[in-house]
């Protein structure tokens, strides 16, 4: 197994970028497929003044309410997708009583980033009111950087082709993306793609990161932010589905070794507040 790479001390004038599944974070209390006490969510306000970044990308999260229990609405700007939900419900993993809630995906943006927001990629649910739409924003500043935050279809996380069983909606999504990284990187933007991909991208030889990653135009040459580091969030699970990619020009002001996978603190793992763990970047701001 190789080495963990050394941590950067934080740079001053950086933009910490992050990215959490905050696994059914829902309004109430008692209620999802992750029933939360109010103990349970100020253990997650905890966790996000332990994360301390600037910009995070949050996945499976109700509404915007549910998020501003978590990220404070007096030290976050909080959005999330316009996506209404689908009226879906049904039990979660089977347990009577647990009704899975809406799922949306947005920002919380650390007051003092200046911001605008973008049209939501709506595209990117392919016309079904179940799948998740994306959350464009751009950082502003003198080089402004345009971020994207989605959530795609489970269950295709190694797949090769639209055929493998799990994996035709999955690759639907995958040209709505390229489109939208391609519009960026033909318009010389600064960008990044931050979420849950539900897929090992790092994979040799995968099929679909190689799609996306075509270095066409030239500023589509793609890089993972976590390079070749495995995951330690859960110990069956060593490859990352949550990633942030990076356009050529964000690479380029990459802090070397900022990557991180934050792992709660001494917590074991079965007392995770999420089954996913945030990770995060930092970036020499404009």
């Amino acid at each position: 197994m190789n080495a963990p790479a050394p941590v950067a001390a934080k740079t001053p004038g950086s933009l910490k970028l992050a990215s959490w599944n905050l696994e059914h974070l829902a309004e109430r209390d008692g209620v999802g497929c992750r029933p939360r006490s109010e103990a349970d969510y100020a253990a997650l306000r905890r966790h996000v003044s332990a994360l301390d970044a600037d910009v995070i990308a949050f996945q499976e999260v109700e509404s915007r309410a549910a998020a501003q229990r978590v990220f404070d609405p007096t030290r976050y700007d909080v959005l999330i997708s316009g996506r209404p939900a689908s009226g879906r419900g049904g039990n979660c993993y089977g347990n009577p009583g647990q009704v899975i809630g809406h799922q949306a995906v947005g920002f919380a943006i650390r007051k003092g980033v200046h911001w605008k927001r973008n049209p939501d990629l709506t595209t990117l649910a392919l016309g079904n009111p179940d799948l998740r739409w994306g959350v464009d924003i751009t950082v502003e500043g003198a080089r402004p950087m345009r971020l994207l935050a989605l959530h795609l279809k489970s269950g295709c996380n190694s797949g090769r082709t639209s055929t493998d069983v799990d994996c035709p909606v999955l690759f639907s999504q995958l040209p709505v993306l390229e489109q939208w990284i391609d519009a960026r990187a033909a318009a010389g933007e600064t960008f990044a793609v931050l979420g849950d991909w539900n897929r090992r991208l790092a994979a040799r030889g995968d099929t679909f990161y190689a799609e996306i990653d075509d270095a066409d135009p030239g500023d589509a040459d793609l890089a993972l932010a976590a390079g070749d580091r495995q995951a330690g969030c859960k110990a069956r699970y060593r490859e990352f589905i949550d990633h942030i990619v990076l356009g050529a020009r964000a690479a380029q002001r990459l802090v070397p070794n900022s990557f991180e996978e934050y792992r709660y603190g001494d917590v074991q793992e079965a007392e995770h507040p999420s089954d996913h763990c945030p990770v995060s970047i930092r970036l020499g701001r404009p």
